[in-house]
């Protein structure tokens, strides 16, 4: 009797530390400062090489892929129809809760920024959700950003997109600029955005 008491209080505990770990693992990474916010890739410039400017080399300038989504309506709209504009490019799913932590942040960056900045939300409806499904939850959340719809695969093709979230920073002569993998906080947001709008 004893020996089943004490392996009761063993699984009780056990239970707890279990139960403790998941809640503080939540709230720490939703704390953790994201560091994916990574610069688009350095190299030679073009008709240089790394022999020039006394062996070192300059970013290269990296024209982002042009791509069509679909709006609600199903019309298509290309990445090219922002030109001039930068633009702030968003991959999502409904069902993604990394996603999901990260969208009051652009809604509100889009409601202080979207007449000076392009915002793309694009859902992957390609791959495992419907229009439908994408829309309603929208809908249901009240987000006033800009959604298309990636039915296709074309710009999660376009972009090499295997992991949700991902945002992109493109600037307004249409190069990108920075790229980062995972939820992203408001600070790396502004951070991405003030290198695609910062001369």
């Amino acid at each position: 009797m004893k020996k089943l008491r004490t392996l009761l209080i063993l699984l009780l505990a056990f239970a707890l530390l279990l139960g403790g770990a998941r809640v503080l693992y939540g709230r720490l990474s939703r704390k953790a400062p994201p560091e994916q916010l990574a610069a688009a890739q350095d190299g030679p410039q073009a008709g240089e090489d790394a022999g020039e400017a006394g062996g070192e080399t300059r970013p290269e300038r990296i024209p982002a892929p042009d791509f069509t989504v679909y709006d609600r309506d199903k019309n298509p709209v290309r990445l090219s129809d922002f030109a001039g504009k930068p633009v702030v490019l968003n991959f999502w799913a409904s069902w993604c809760g990394p996603c999901q932590s990260e969208m009051p942040d652009f809604d509100k960056a889009y409601g202080e920024l979207g007449e000076e900045i392009q915002f793309l939300m694009v859902n992957m409806t390609f791959d495992s959700e419907s229009l439908e499904t994408a829309s309603s939850f929208i809908d249901e959340k009240g987000y006033a950003f800009p959604v298309f719809y990636d039915l296709d695969g074309d710009a999660a093709g376009a972009y090499g997109v295997y992991a949700l979230p991902t945002t992109l920073f493109i600037d307004a002569e249409g190069y990108g600029v920075a790229q980062a993998t995972g939820a992203i906080d408001r600070e790396t947001l502004d951070t991405g955005i003030g290198m695609i709008t910062e001369p």
